[in-house]
């Protein structure tokens, strides 16, 4: 083997890495949100949460991405510490899909069936289908399958350059004494953990370990304990990633760590005391890709059925281990930066903060109209300390979806991102308009003045039509639903009209002596703020609708709509009308 075999060896490896990181964001777009729904199911049932594990890994094809995900969760208060373990369990069930794959690269057979099974012989065809639809495609969602494609081409060539690279190895007797040393099981677990902690992949450190066996110097008794070993050191990258996050995130890294230890302490005790007794006599056997790959299954799952059922055990391990220094060490982290590793994962729990964001917002409002007629200081308080969280939760989303859009994201990832930086923004500003109309009301109570009987029919026939305006847009938004967004416009229509009305009969009221001008600048302002609350709502709503039409032009589309007469458009309109406002103006 000379200097150029070690070129070779190296550029293997760095095609074999690439190859698994184009191929993982590959799958993660084509799986998209649904990563963040499989999440969602999560329960306390250890066999659900064991499947989704698996699932997830296989989907985005890394354990390690999976637990940094799990960290940032945590510290962002999204999930639980004891939810997070059986996925833990459950990744490592997934991730030995990938030593399964690479050990087809060992068939060896003159029969043409079998040998289309090697990867080198098809990895070439997959490469072309993949890059024809990477040129050719229009749809994100082919352009990512091809991008799967492409991936696992290159992860199979580089597998295919290592091998290559080895098989001089096989005829020198410095690399048989070399492997010698593998025998002992200590130091195999030693090498096993190193090597994986310094390129962060079990999967690679797996498929090194694969085309290493190529050579036919590698035996059952040096595989077996560097396989446990490259199980411990794939904890490295959760290891870093908890890194500066709160306790409870810490102790999901404690929970990996602590789980693949005891794996590796107990099956290795077990293993050699029993070849003590027994003496495995396929220890001195020749091992092959297939063979690794069965070796990786076998341990990760043993592990994971003899500690299911302690997961109580292991928290409480992982609690033991990483004790709490100070109540701030407990406080969660808004959105951690974490999440960013999975961007659609990302995007989707931005959605849901969002949700969260407008319902506060919508309960807000209320909650100041109500104090119109019926001031509270209790209330008022309320009020007072939700308005600094509504602002907060625009400042967060808002600096987390510029770094999230600055990702290799989906056409259609980026049009949800687009969209939730367009609504956080009228959220807020709903936020802002119930804190002007509480100042009305406190102006109102210290005052001791109130509004006549007819201001206050006329504001409750409007509050009656917005609190419809404001549950159809936080709808249509969460639920993304086109349906409830396009009914928005023409109730803010009715809205608009509504104001008008109420305007118009204020001033009567002023020339007939009924009304004084200091309410009459307060219902000026309640009904001022009103109508830009029904305003934000039509924002949001015609932003769902442009931005599912891969476009935003807010003024063209509204003008369009109000133009064209559009069928669905007026018979809305005509139902508002007939549901809010009195006959008089039905009629005018």
């Amino acid at each position: 083997m000379d200097i150029f075999s070690v070129f070779t060896l190296l550029g293997g490896l760095a095609f074999f890495l690439y190859g698994m990181s184009v191929m993982s964001n590959g799958l993660e777009k084509v799986a998209g949100g649904k990563l963040e729904k499989m999440l969602k199911l999560m329960t306390s049932n250890p066999m659900k949460s064991l499947a989704l594990g698996a699932g997830i890994t296989i989907a985005i094809q890394s354990s390690s991405a999976l637990t940094v995900m799990l960290v940032g969760l945590v510290n962002s208060g999204i999930m639980d510490l004891s939810q997070t373990i059986g996925v833990i369990m459950g990744s490592n069930v997934g991730t030995t899909l990938t030593a399964w794959i690479l050990s087809l690269s060992g068939i060896e057979s003159s029969n043409f069936y079998l040998r289309l099974l090697k990867p080198e012989s098809f990895s070439p065809l997959v490469a072309l289908v993949g890059i024809l639809l990477m040129m050719i495609s229009k749809s994100d969602k082919r352009k990512s399958v091809g991008g799967i494609m492409i991936g696992f081409a290159i992860l199979m060539y580089g597998m295919e350059l290592m091998s290559g690279s080895m098989k001089p190895l096989a005829d020198m007797p410095e690399f048989t004494h070399v492997l010698t040393a593998f025998s002992n099981p200590i130091l195999g677990v030693i090498i096993g953990t190193v090597f994986t902690g310094i390129i962060q992949s079990s999967a690679a450190s797996v498929g090194i370990l694969q085309a290493l066996s190529m050579t036919g110097g590698v035996t059952f008794g040096m595989a077996i304990p560097i396989i446990m070993g490259q199980n411990i050191g794939t904890c490295a990258t959760a290891l870093l990633s908890s890194i500066g996050v709160g306790t409870n995130a810490k102790r999901v890294t404690a929970v990996h760590i602590s789980f693949n230890l005891i794996g590796t302490i107990v099956f290795l005790t077990i293993f050699y005391l029993g070849n003590m007794i027994v003496h495995f006599e396929f220890l001195t056997d020749t091992i092959n890709p297939v063979g690794i790959a069965l070796c990786h299954t076998l341990f990760n799952i043993a592990t994971t059925v003899m500690l299911l059922p302690f997961i109580k055990q292991l928290e409480k391990i992982a609690i033991w281990a990483v004790k709490s220094k100070s109540d701030e060490d407990d406080e969660t982290v808004f959105l951690d930066e974490r999440l960013l590793v999975t961007p659609t994962f990302a995007i989707a729990e931005c959605k849901n903060m969002t949700d969260q964001m407008g319902i506060m917002a919508k309960k807000n409002f209320f909650r100041s109209m109500k104090m119109i007629n019926n001031f509270s200081q209790k209330r008022m308080d309320k009020i007072l300390r939700k308005e600094p969280k509504i602002d907060m939760y625009e400042d967060k989303l808002g600096t987390f979806l510029v770094k999230l859009s600055s990702k290799d994201l989906t056409e259609k990832d980026n049009h949800e991102v687009s969209k939730l930086l367009h609504c956080i923004s009228d959220f807020e500003r709903i936020g802002d308009h119930a804190v002007n109309i509480l100042k009305v009301a406190k102006d109102m109570n210290e005052k001791q003045i109130s509004f006549s009987d007819e201001a206050k029919a006329e504001i409750q026939r409007i509050t009656s039509a917005l609190s419809e305006i404001m549950d159809l847009t936080v709808e249509a938004f969460g639920e993304n639903n086109l349906e409830k967004a396009k009914k928005v416009e023409p109730l803010e229509q009715v809205i608009d009209i509504l104001i008008n009305d109420a305007k118009n009969k204020h001033i009567e009221r002023l020339q007939n002596g009924t009304c004084t001008i200091e309410l009459g600048f307060l219902l000026t302002e309640v009904l001022n703020n009103i109508e830009r609350v029904s305003d934000h709502c039509s924002n949001i709503a015609v932003c769902l609708i442009q931005i599912d039409q891969s476009a935003f032009d807010k003024h063209r589309y509204l003008n369009e709509l109000k133009t064209s007469g559009e069928d669905e458009f007026k018979q809305n309109f005509e139902t508002y009308k007939q549901k809010y406002l009195p006959s008089d103006l039905i009629n005018a």
